[in-house]
């Protein structure tokens, strides 16, 4: 959940900073900035983070590397596309259906205790799953779907 500070707070700046230089509070921007900071910021750890990332791709899916950094340059991509708004809704869709196929990797990776930032078998396992990311993957679902769709 310490993620899900990046998208809280780069919201509450936005918000502030288009009060005081705007003088209104600019929901849309600001919702659609945070959730851009936030996947451009997981995006980038696709290549500090590879091996553990790697590790959490299902065995049956060949060349790991490739769809870790290729996933990581998509994530780069939708945080951009959010925030050009003649392509915001179909980056948010797009981004809704790469979060629910996403999870099935924070499956595989909470089952095999896959540590990503160590890129070795000492993580949190199926209590991470349950406690933080799937709440999280809620709350980002909920974000795309509300400020790139329904406000937009």
């Amino acid at each position: 959940m310490k993620l899900l500070t990046i998208l809280f707070a780069t919201f509450i700046l936005a918000l502030l900073g288009t009060k005081l230089f705007q003088g209104d509070w600019n929901f849309l921007f600001s919702g659609n900035l945070g959730m851009a900071v936030f996947i451009i910021f997981t995006g980038l750890a696709h290549f500090k983070f590879q091996k553990g990332m790697a590790m959490m791709i299902p065995d049956f899916i060949p060349g790991k590397l490739f769809w870790v950094y290729f996933t990581g340059i998509i994530e780069i991509a939708a945080g951009i596309g959010l925030m050009i708004p003649s392509i915001r809704e179909l980056t948010a869709v797009l981004l809704l259906i790469f979060y629910v196929l996403v999870f099935i990797a924070n499956f595989q990776s909470s089952k095999k205790k896959i540590n990503i930032f160590k890129g070795d078998y000492t993580g949190p396992g199926m209590g991470y799953l349950y406690k933080e990311r799937i709440p999280m993957q809620v709350i980002l679902i909920a974000w795309t779907w509300y400020f790139g769709i329904y406000l937009n």
